[in-house]
């Protein structure tokens, strides 16, 4: 029995060093490739779902009941092994450098609808490996999916082939696949598993998961707490406020709201206790905060850099930072207002003078975010790309990390990975100058020159490239160095590990999606679904957003924002295009929704994370999330009823300062209305009837009624609805003013 335990023990400590260790060539591998396209794109894709999937099964038991069993222990061995082969498999059949391999002597590509045997039998076990990594890391809800878009596909070429029952119109039929045919497009080509969804998470998502981990061990994070709490920290309900503030603020750079809600919500809900707040409350502010992140430019959490690609006709990142600023400004204002609206209610109390002087902001940390957020902003404004620009922020937050005092780092090793970098930097911008034969041969990986061969001038953005290029170098040498030095391991580990573990089930998730859309795209089951949908809703753009709004949130449940935003793009995105939305807009609109789905009960993952902290029951914790996020349920149809608040005019219009400012303060208005409803608290408590006319008051102004008959009359809608909120208040203000009287006269009595 010992010797059992002592050998299980073992193989644990020999499973956490691969984990680690696959962690780090997994985020290595990422960071390398995307910057450098060396492997063929199937074939990088190939690799990063392989390590994902790997990682998943060594990560994730098979059930938490059987995760020490001997027996589950070794399958779960087995599975990741299998995964790495089927994964091998697509490599080795796709590069060129083993040709020697290739069946008949055409790659995986070329043979496409004539795949040998061992292809098919590669395709289903790489298949089922995928459904099975992502039930384990995500839940049953999208390979259920999955496997009901296979079947379809299945039963429709069935039906033809061997006279079966069609199906109903409804269900929309179509050619369908055979089993050889669906095995090919889900694994073995490059639409479905090696397919776009990955593709995204591959070049923009995973680069974001490891800049948000390192972020963390720059000290950006304890800088955005501070920052927080010195703003806010001196109004009542402050606590409340700081965690909104540092929600916005993480968020953005990380994009998942369960990770910003545990990263800001450890802080923030002990202080929100402290301050008289009830536990599901300070729970479900966090939650609702947590889950608006992913909103807020310039980051968005990677959001804006998945629009780029699938937003058509094509956009610009500044037109979505633009279009996403003030909504995002909208969202969180409302969370303020009603935080404040209910602190003021509660009688929450302030922090203290003490705990404020404790806050101390840190020169250097604010350099850090500051630094690291400017570069990522500057270069995509030059036209940098994506993951060109998250990289060379990565490489100024490990640079300035060499700084961090808070890090447990000798000055000698500081130094050598500062001096190392410098080196590395000056040894490869040389290397512009090196013989043309070297650049024909190498050049991807050399510095390119200062100057424009066209007018043979020095190029201000040639510059800034070269030197970009030549920071990558060197951060790949100081994450060589940094791993090598005792010093510094245990730091870059920790970061590497939290970028692995937060990655594996989106990486598992988008191929589990993958899976759905290659099956769309190859079927034309979208196009037949848009048809259906416009059939249902004719020219009644309303129903369209309410069913599309439905979709989002059932799906989300469970499922990653990010995962949940692919899937309905792909399936709905051109319905609303189609019924004269705007296309950057529907995307907005999916988008959102997609985020919300995290305080949507009876799942609301960030509710129930951020209740675990608050250690408050989870169902009231979600519903209190869904209250102070409500406001986010309503946005994405004033958008879309509204395109001034998303900066842009409906087609064929011009946008004017007039139609910015009226949308704007109709919100603003209908905001306050809602929030002062909710809380039950304007300048006074408010009774049921006051509260009643609030809500009329917000509806009026959110809700697209005030698009009904042209201009004038949304003018007189949303006339109406503020001096219904006007009236409120100044009742409310008399109220407060007699119920002071009353009270200074009791006391002089």
């Amino acid at each position: 029995m010992a010797a059992d335990v002592s050998e299980l023990s073992r193989f644990d400590s020999i499973k956490k060093s691969v984990v680690t260790i696959l962690g780090i060539v997994l985020c290595l591998f990422t960071l390398f490739e995307v910057n450098y396209n060396t492997l063929q794109p199937q074939s990088a894709l190939a690799v990063f779902v392989g390590l994902g999937l790997v990682l998943c099964f060594l990560t994730f038991p098979v059930n938490k009941r059987f995760a020490n069993h001997p027996i589950a222990k070794g399958a779960d061995v087995l599975l990741a092994s299998l995964s790495a082969l089927a994964c091998l498999y697509v490599v080795i059949q796709t590069e060129e450098t083993f040709q020697w391999a290739w069946a008949d002597g055409f790659s995986l590509g070329d043979r496409a609808g004539s795949e040998t045997g061992t292809d098919y039998l590669v395709g289903v076990v790489g298949v089922i490996l995928v459904l099975e990594s992502t039930r384990r890391s995500i839940g049953l809800i999208v390979p259920l999916l999955a496997l009901a878009f296979m079947a379809h596909s299945y039963y429709c070429h069935l039906s033809l082939e061997q006279n079966l029952p069609m199906l109903p119109d409804w269900m929309l039929p179509h050619a369908g696949q055979n089993t050889k045919d669906l095995v090919s497009t889900t694994f073995l080509q490059s639409l479905g598993v090696f397919g776009a969804a990955a593709s995204v998470m591959f070049k923009y998502v995973f680069l974001f998961v490891v800049f948000g981990a390192f972020l963390e061990m720059s000290g950006a994070t304890k800088f955005i707490i501070d920052f927080a709490t010195k703003t806010f920290g001196r109004i009542r309900g402050g606590p409340a406020m700081v965690s909104v503030m540092a929600s916005g603020l993480m968020g953005s750079l990380s994009g998942s709201a369960v990770a910003n809600a545990v990263t800001t919500g450890t802080f923030t809900i002990p202080m929100m206790r402290a301050a008289k707040f009830p536990k599901h409350i300070a729970g479900g502010i966090t939650a609702a905060a947590a889950s608006g992140g992913a909103l807020v430019p310039p980051v968005m959490g990677a959001g804006a850099y998945m629009m780029l690609e699938l937003v058509q006709p094509q956009v610009t990142f500044l037109t979505i930072m633009k279009a996403a600023m003030i909504p995002a400004i909208l969202y969180y204002f409302s969370i303020l207002a009603l935080v404040f609206l209910y602190s003021r209610r509660l009688g929450a109390a302030r922090l203290s003078s003490e705990e404020l002087a404790a806050k101390k902001l840190s020169g250097f940390e604010a350099l850090v975010f500051f630094s690291a957020l400017g570069v990522l902003i500057g270069l995509l404004l030059l036209g940098f790309s994506p993951f060109r620009s998250v990289t060379g922020s990565l490489a100024v937050i490990l640079v300035l990390a060499t700084r961090n005092r808070n890090l447990a780092i000798s000055d000698s090793a500081r130094r050598q990975a500062m001096g190392g970098f410098f080196i590395i930097m000056v040894l490869h911008q040389l290397c512009a100058f090196a013989p043309e034969i070297l650049h024909e041969k190498v050049g991807g990986f050399l510095a390119s020159s200062w100057v424009d061969p066209r007018t043979e001038q020095i190029s201000f953005i040639l510059v800034i490239g070269s030197l970009v290029e030549s920071a990558m170098v060197g951060m790949f040498g100081l994450l060589l160095f940094c791993l090598r030095d005792r010093n510094w391991r245990p730091q870059i580990l920790l970061a590497f590990s939290k970028s692995a573990k937060n990655g594996i089930a989106l990486v598992a998730a988008s191929a589990c999606v993958g899976i759905i859309i290659g099956i769309v795209q190859q079927t034309g089951i979208a196009s037949d679904f848009s048809s259906e949908i416009k059939q249902v809703v004719e020219t009644n753009l309303f129903l369209a957003l309410l069913g599309i709004m439905v979709c989002s949130l059932v799906l989300g449940m469970g499922v990653p924002s990010v995962v949940c935003y692919l899937l309905m793009a792909t399936l709905m995105g051109s319905v609303l295009g189609e019924l004269g939305v705007l296309p950057l807009i529907a995307h907005l609109f999916i988008f959102y929704f997609g985020m919300m789905s995290m305080v949507t009960p009876p799942v609301a993952l960030a509710g129930y994370a951020s209740a675990s902290i608050a250690e408050a029951p989870i169902m009231k914790t979600s519903i209190a999330a869904f209250r102070f996020s409500l406001v986010g349920f309503t946005l994405p149809f004033m958008f879309v009823y509204r395109p001034a608040l998303c900066l842009l005019a409906p087609e064929g219009e011009v946008l004017t300062w007039f139609a910015v400012i009226h949308a704007v303060m109709a919100a603003v208005v209908g905001i306050l209305a809602l929030a002062s409803g909710l809380a039950g608290y304007a300048k006074h408590e408010l009774g049921l009837p006051s509260r009643s006319i609030l809500f009329v008051s917000a509806g009026l102004l959110l809700a697209p009624l005030s698009n009904i008959g042209g201009n004038d009359l949304g003018i007189a809608v949303d006339v109406v609805g503020g001096l219904l909120f006007i009236a409120v208040f100044v009742y409310s203000h008399l109220q407060s003013r007699s119920s002071r009287a009353e009270d200074a006269s009791m006391t002089e009595s």
